[in-house]
């Protein structure tokens, strides 16, 4: 198969959200002192905040709740956890992660290399992102990978969300790739790798943490050095 088109997802696979996010949180977490006055454990409420930001997230993919909703209610079921419902402070908490965090510049390792190697092969590279319009274009901006992608589709931009079809047609259509050129390349197989298979795309699963699998994914690696095995 001749591919012209790659269309990367951001989060989990080319920026390290799991890293930037952390840091982030945790600037959070001390500027409203909750290290006094809800728990000294930062890490412990860390990962109560990623259990409910992934079900909350998973959520938001298939359309059951707002966006809006998604952004303070991470927080606030958070909070909960720990028998404070304060809706004032999960909404201030969430507009000040949502203000850092596109300032964090962490990759994976090799991101850079391997959009260069890409780009001097000649391929077009895209993205595909279900994160906010105006956070993903400040994580690009600031990790200076903007420059490098010819379109950046977000769910805000165009009005669906990964796994819907909608935002596959719609990133070829304002890409004018056409679908046999073309391939996903994400981390998530739920949104990025069924969701592309369903829109009749190839699909690498970028399985960086090793993540046991039952679909079948055009190409598998688990670093992203590896993808200069495909392409």
């Amino acid at each position: 198969m001749a591919y012209q088109h790659l269309f990367f997802d951001l989060d989990h696979t080319l920026w390290d959200f799991e890293t930037n996010s952390y840091e982030t949180l945790h600037e959070v977490f001390h500027n409203n002192l909750l290290h006094e006055s809800l728990t000294p454990d930062f890490k412990a409420f860390y990962e109560r905040y990623s259990y409910h930001n992934k079900q909350l997230w998973d959520r938001y993919h298939h359309g059951l709740i707002k966006q809006q909703d998604l952004r303070w209610k991470r927080m606030w079921h958070t909070l909960l956890d720990y028998k404070n419902g304060s809706e004032p402070l999960a909404r201030k908490m969430s507009d000040e992660y949502l203000a850092i965090l596109p300032l964090k510049t962490v990759l994976f390792p090799y991101t850079i290399e391997i959009i260069e190697y890409l780009l001097r092969k000649q391929y077009v590279l895209h993205l595909i992102t279900n994160g906010f319009e105006e956070v993903q274009w400040g994580k690009l901006r600031n990790s200076s990978i903007d420059q490098y992608f010819s379109e950046v589709i977000t769910s805000e931009k165009a009005m669906a969300l990964k796994p819907h079809r909608e935002i596959f047609d719609y990133a070829l259509q304002v890409s004018g790739a056409q679908r046999h050129e073309s391939i996903m390349i994400g981390d998530n197989l739920d949104a990025d790798i069924k969701g592309a298979m369903d829109a009749g795309l190839d699909t690498v699963f970028v399985n960086h943490i090793d993540e046991p699998y039952q679909i079948q994914p055009t190409y598998v690696v688990r670093h992203l050095k590896e993808l200069e095995d495909i392409f």
